[in-house]
């Protein structure tokens, strides 16, 4: 099975972590921002403890303390964070490392600490949250691709059900998807159309 599947869906809640782990999704985004150290710890832990015994791989953003801690085994970091993270303890704990580029210094930046994924972001504009990046594009994902090789791309950013097909045609080898669920008039049959894309023997 591929890391990360070609749904990656992004989520901020333990209850839509686990809607979507019941659905079949098998790699989910847990992002909570703005938490304090204690609260993320514990936020971890309850994940963790949800998913144990299904088969889902958990990626944890952004806390990486509290992922080593709470018994995490995949982690994504933005730029900021990985400023500031310890990617030889984070590797030490035996975690995956998913790390956010969005433009050519970024890209350099994460490839000098051999992640197992790249996302590149925003693919299109995005309301998610204020980005200091315009949209990407579906060129840039092809450019990207060529670069990193072997390595996962993940496309992030706007990217709707009916976007995908061009997004994977363009090089992507998964799709992070946020808003396309949590405003669709009905999340648990956007979810199994998402899983329906997945090709044959994927």
């Amino acid at each position: 099975m591929p890391y990360p599947d070609r749904f990656y869906p992004v989520v901020d809640s333990i209850r839509s972590l686990m809607d979507l782990a019941n659905l079949g999704v098998g790699t989910i985004q847990l992002r909570v921002k703005g938490l304090g150290e204690a609260q993320a710890a514990a936020l971890v832990r309850e994940a963790v403890e949800s998913v144990e015994g299904l088969p889902v791989r958990l990626v944890i953003n952004d806390y990486w303390r509290a992922a080593i801690a709470g018994g995490a085994r995949h982690l994504h970091l933005g730029q900021e964070d990985l400023a500031t993270a310890d990617v030889r303890a984070i590797r030490a704990a035996g975690l995956t490392l998913g790390l956010s580029t969005h433009d050519e210094a970024e890209l350099d930046t994460a490839l000098a600490h051999a992640p197992d994924y790249i996302a590149l972001g925003p693919i299109f504009e995005t309301t998610v949250k204020a980005m200091r990046f315009g949209p990407q594009g579906l060129d840039r994902i092809g450019q990207w691709k060529k670069r990193i090789g072997a390595i996962p791309l993940v496309a992030i950013g706007g990217i709707t059900l009916e976007r995908a097909p061009s997004v994977c045609g363009a090089g992507a080898d998964s799709i992070a998807v946020v808003s396309d669920i949590a405003k669709a008039d009905d999340p648990e049959t956007r979810v199994r159309e998402w899983l329906a894309l997945e090709p044959a023997g994927d």
